[in-house]
């Protein structure tokens, strides 16, 4: 009985999860420094709006506000799969540096390659290099066969400072007009989305969130305390690599997309674990649409907030994460 209420539980906060976000989505779709009726959004969306309804709709805000829900739902997850299989519940691609190392790489890459800048299909793949090599790093050096939540933690903050200090270094050999783009892309601003970037984030997405999906069973077991994990069957070491694999995919990918978003894969699962509880196989979905709304929610109010100007949806993130990360530091 309690299996089936907790059941159903599950099933009305992901559908009621989903109305909201639907609503979220045209709400924000209709809003912005030139609002739009939704009668305007409908006559737009079957093909009989203005050229300029078109612009603002289409070209503009859509593309803007569905790579937020792409970015919002892989930094959800990521997170989520690392809480899970570190058994730490501070961890998240940016406070561990996962995030950083990503950046870093793309960084390295527009300044030693400066016409990859508009090769956009590779660079979730050297996103996700530098996010792997760091994520590895932390792995080995906070111990792979007894990973230890505290140390991981203090790994992860330090190799976050040392990407941190490399970025800045590699920023302040740039040219001033790349320097600039680079410290707005790396604040997590999505205010210059386009379609390209869409397609670019997408194959990512779909392909990594349902491998994701199916490491809950793995997941579940690695949260048993000692060795009933291996009792019952489980290859720990084995496991953790495969999902921090995935793990540093979805951020690198969403960090090439976005920029450095912290907070989403520390805010999500938290959220989503109150909701429905520690099962990953309701975790997982619940976690990535509450990062899709938050990463949405953060836009509408970066982008209304103090209009005309936009505030990187970064820093809105992190006004809101930041004493969070405070309480559950206290808290753990």
């Amino acid at each position: 009985m309690d299996m089936w209420n907790a059941l159903q539980k599950s099933r009305f906060t992901f559908l009621s999860l989903c109305v909201l976000l639907i609503v979220t989505f045209l709400y924000s779709l209709s809003t912005g420094i030139l609002p739009v009726s939704f009668s305007s959004i409908s006559r737009t969306i079957i093909g009989q709006g203005t050229d300029a309804e078109r612009l603002v709709l289409i070209d503009l805000r859509l593309p803007r506000m569905l790579l937020a829900l792409l970015i919002g739902s892989g930094l959800a997850v990521s997170g989520t799969l690392l809480q899970g299989m570190s058994r730490n519940a501070l961890a998240d691609p940016g406070i561990l540096g996962i995030n950083a190392g990503a950046g870093l790489f793309v960084v390295m890459t527009l300044f030693y390659f400066r016409s990859a800048l508009h090769q956009l299909p590779l660079l979730p793949f050297v996103a996700f290099f530098g996010a792997i090599l760091v994520a590895w790093t932390i792995y080995r050096l906070a111990g792979a066969t007894s990973l230890q939540p505290a140390r991981l933690l203090l790994v992860g903050v330090g190799i976050n400072a040392l990407c941190g200090a490399l970025l800045i270094i590699f920023q302040l050999k740039m040219d001033p007009r790349d320097f600039q783009q680079a410290t707005v892309w790396l604040t997590g601003s999505i205010w210059q989305a386009d379609w390209s970037s869409v397609f670019m984030l997408t194959p990512w997405i779909v392909l990594f969130i349902p491998l994701a999906f199916m490491q809950s069973r793995s997941l579940n077991l690695l949260q048993l305390s000692g060795s009933l994990p291996q009792t019952l069957g489980l290859q720990v070491e084995r496991t953790r690599k495969r999902i921090l694999f995935v793990a540093a995919a979805l951020a690198g990918a969403c960090v090439a997309a976005g920029g450095g978003i912290s907070f989403i894969g520390l805010l999500a699962p938290h959220i989503a674990r109150r909701l429905v509880g520690p099962n990953h196989y309701s975790l997982i979905p619940v976690a990535a649409l509450v990062g899709s709304l938050l990463v949405l929610l953060a836009d509408l109010i970066g982008k209304n907030l103090l209009a005309p100007a936009d505030i990187p949806v970064g820093i809105v993130i992190a006004v809101l994460g930041a004493p969070y990360f405070i309480v559950l530091l206290f808290r753990k």
